[in-house]
């Protein structure tokens, strides 16, 4: 239940920084909120040995929300799934604190090894991060992104395949 309250006042605050101050019962009401509270369940049941309701959960999700999260991914506190369809999450997924989804986002694995996702990680619509890679800290990956290689501290990812894209001092492409 803690897990599930720090997902919803994260989610909470993102509306907050852009603009929006909304109620909890509004953050309830939003999109992809369902598909959040439905994995917590999901993967509270696979880590108490209850396999066939977890098989449930994932199966609600699947059809409520139009995302498969496998019930052995794993996310700290902070997870927030802004738009839930299209989502696909390997069960070996492992992800920090503070990462937030869009929809169509793919995070699967390649010849048995998945992601390593840090803290403060947003994914953009569409993105595909595949095998054996470590995302670190602050990442920004844009919409539609393809990553299949590390992404270091801080950086942007962006393209097919995604590259860091940087700025200098002045605020222009290096």
């Amino acid at each position: 239940m803690q897990k599930i309250i720090a997902d919803l006042k994260r989610k909470q605050q993102i509306f907050a920084d852009d603009g929006a101050n909304v109620s909890m019962l509004r953050i309830l009401m939003a999109d992809g909120t369902s598909a959040n509270i439905i994995y917590r369940c999901m993967r509270w049941c696979a880590t108490h040995r209850l396999g066939l309701v977890a098989y449930f959960f994932q199966w609600l999700n699947k059809f409520m929300n139009g995302c498969v999260i496998g019930s052995g991914a794993k996310f700290s506190s902070g997870f927030v799934i802004m738009h839930p369809v299209g989502i696909v999450i390997n069960s070996k997924v492992i992800g920090g604190h503070n990462i937030t989804l869009e929809s169509g986002v793919v995070i699967g694995d390649e010849k048995g090894k998945s992601p390593y996702l840090e803290n403060n990680i947003f994914i953009g619509s569409g993105a595909k991060i595949i095998g054996q890679l470590t995302i670190e800290d602050n990442v920004k990956i844009g919409a539609n992104a393809v990553l299949t290689k590390d992404a270091k501290y801080g950086s942007t990812m962006l393209g097919i395949p995604a590259k860091a894209y940087l700025k200098n001092n002045k605020g222009t492409n290096l």
